[in-house]
C-alpha cells in the first residue's frame, strides 16, 4: 500500500514508500545508535520524518516545541549533552559551531562535540512533562509503550487508512504525537498545519483537505463554542477526540448532543505522558448517557481506585486515588543526563495523582487532582471543582482557582463584580465569604497544550 502518509498546509505531500526511503536516508547520517538527539518540532514534513527516523534507528529523540524559550533550551543542552541537534532550517544560525550533517524538508540534523554515553536498550523517547515546562524534568519511553499505546487508540478508535486526522496540537505534546503514531500504525493520510483552530487558514485548510477528525484538549473546545463550531457545515468531520484535562460536564454534553444530531462520534479520553498517552477512553455511544465520565480502561490497561490505606475501592461512588495498570506505563523520570541510562522504575503501575470515583457500571469521573485541595476553616475544597461551577456560572468570564489553606484565590478574565463571584461560591460551598478572594487578571497562564499554569498564575 502506498497511501499518502503527509500533507502539509503549503500542499507539500510524501507517502508511505517515500518516508521509508527518507528515514533510512536520515538515519545513514547519525553515527550509529543511541545517539540523544534533541528535535525541535513543528507540526512539518520534515519534523515528523526526523521523529520516525530516530526511532527506527534506535537513537533517542528528545521532542521540544521549536520555539522553546531560549534560556531552558540552552539549560538542557547543557544538562543532557546531545549529540545532534535537529532543527528548523531558521534556527541553523544559532547552531553555526555545529557541522551540518543533513538538511530536507526546512529541517537540519547538527552534530555536536559530544560524546555519546549509556543509555538503556529500553529507552525509545524523551518527552517533557505538562507540568514541568520551566524545568529538566523529562519522561522516559520505551519502545514497547509506544507501540503498545498505538495499538490500543487503534483499536478502540477503529481506525482506518481511509482515516484523515488535522493536527490542532503540538507533536511534542503526548496527545498530539499519539494522534500521530496511532494514524500512522493503519497508514492513514496525516494533515500536517501549526495553525490555530483561531485563524481562517486552519479551517480552509481542512475544508480543502476533507478533514476526518481532530483533537482537542478542554480549552480547544470552550474555544470552539465561541467560534459557534456547532453552526459549521462540516461534512467530511466523523469524529473528535477530548483529552488534556476534564472537559466542564456542561460541554461534553452539549458536544455529545452535537455529535448525535450531525451522525458523528465526540470521544472523551484520559491520559497522561507518564502512560504514553490514554489510558482511558468513553466510547462515543456513551458520550451523553455518561457525559462528564472519562471513561473506562483502554484495551489491555486496568484502572482501578486506591484508599487513604492502598486498599482498593470497589464500592461504588467512592471517591479513591485512580492507579492505572498497562504496558503503556512509562519508565520513570530523568532530571540528570544519567537518568536515561536508568531501567524501568514503574513495573506497569502508575499512581495517576488524580481523585476519581467509579459508577455501578464500572465508568470513571475524576473529581480533581491529588494536590489540588485546600482545607478551608477544617472543609476540604477541591479547586478543580469550584473552577467547574464558577466558569459553569459565570460563562462570560475565564476562571482559575488556587490559593493556600483558609484562602482561596480566584482568578477572572473579564468584566465582573467581584462581590458577587464571593457570594456565588460562598453559597456554594457553604463556607464564608471571607474564604475567597477575586482577582482580576489580564490572562490565565497555559502551557502549549492549554494547561494553566498554577505557579505562574499565583507569582
Amino acid at each position: 500500500m502506498n497511501n499518502t502518509a503527509f500533507i502539509d498546509d503549503q500542499n507539500n505531500s510524501i507517502t508511505y514508500e517515500e518516508l521509508e526511503e527518507m528515514k533510512s536516508q536520515l538515519a545513514a547520517k547519525l553515527k550509529g545508535r543511541r545517539n540523544l538527539v534533541f528535535s525541535f518540532c513543528k507540526n512539518s514534513i520534515g519534523s515528523v520524518v526526523g521523529y520516525l527516523a530516530f526511532l527506527a534507528s534506535k537513537n533517542v529523540p528528545l521532542l521540544l516545541k521549536a520555539d522553546i524559550d531560549q534560556e531552558l533550551r540552552e539549560n538542557l543542552i547543557q544538562i543532557y549533552r546531545p549529540q545532534y541537534l535537529y532543527v528548523p532550517v531558521e534556527m541553523k544560525e544559532a547552531y553555526a559551531a555545529y557541522k551540518e550533517v543533513w538538511n530536507r524538508y526546512d529541517y537540519v540534523l547538527l552534530q555536536t562535540a559530544n560524546e555519546k554515553e549509556p543509555m538503556a536498550e529500553e529507552l525509545a523517547l524523551l518527552l517533557t512533562t505538562s507540568g514541568s515546562t520551566g524545568s529538566p524534568k523529562l519522561v522516559r519511553q520505551s519502545y514497547r509503550n509506544i507501540k503498545s499505546n498505538a495499538e490500543a487508540i487503534a483499536q478502540y478508535l477503529k481506525l482506518d487508512e481511509t482515516e484523515r486526522p488535522i493536527t490542532t496540537l503540538p507533536m511534542n505534546y503526548t496527545y498530539g504525537l499519539s494522534i500521530i503514531n496511532s494514524h500512522l500504525l493503519c497508514h492513514a493520510t496525516i494533515l500536517l498545519t501549526d495553525y490555530t483552530l483561531m485563524q481562517r487558514e486552519f479551517w480552509d485548510f481542512l475544508k480543502e483537505q476533507k478533514a476526518t477528525s481532530f483533537g482537542g484538549v478542554p480549552y480547544t473546545y470552550e474555544m470552539l463554542k465561541r467560534l459557534r463550531f456547532f453552526q459549521m457545515d462540516l461534512p467530511s468531520l466523523r469524529y473528535m477526540t477530548q483529552a488534556g484535562g476534564k472537559l466542564r460536564a456542561e460541554l461534553h454534553k452539549e458536544f455529545a448532543e452535537y455529535a448525535i444530531e450531525q451522525g458523528k462520534e465526540f470521544i472523551v479520553m484520559y491520559g497522561q505522558t507518564e502512560a504514553t498517552a490514554r489510558m482511558a477512553y468513553l466510547p462515543g455511544e456513551k458520550a451523553l448517557e455518561k457525559y462528564g465520565s472519562m471513561g473506562i480502561a483502554i484495551p489491555g490497561g486496568k484502572l482501578w481506585l486506591k484508599d487513604v490505606d492502598g486498599q482498593e475501592i470497589t464500592k461504588p461512588d467512592v471517591v479513591g486515588e485512580l492507579v492505572y495498570e498497562g504496558e503503556n506505563v512509562t519508565l520513570g523520570y530523568a532530571q540528570q543526563r544519567e537518568d536515561l541510562a536508568r531501567g524501568d522504575e514503574r513495573g506497569g503501575v502508575l499512581e495517576t495523582g488524580d481523585m476519581a470515583r467509579m459508577d455501578e457500571e464500572g465508568y470513571f469521573y475524576i473529581v480533581g487532582r491529588k494536590k489540588r485541595f485546600l482545607k478551608i476553616f477544617g472543609n476540604r475544597v477541591n479547586l478543580d471543582e469550584t473552577e467547574r461551577l464558577l466558569n459553569g456560572e459565570f460563562e462570560n468570564l475565564e476562571i482559575a482557582c488556587a490559593g493556600s489553606d483558609d484562602k482561596m484565590a480566584i482568578y477572572y478574565v473579564g468584566e465582573a463584580d467581584e462581590a458577587s463571584i464571593r457570594h456565588y461560591i460562598s453559597q456554594k460551598s457553604g463556607l464564608h465569604p471571607s474564604a475567597f478572594k477575586a482577582v482580576q487578571v489580564e490572562e490565565i497562564p497555559k502551557n502549549d497544550a492549554g494547561k494553566i499554569l498554577y505557579n505562574k498564575l499565583e507569582q
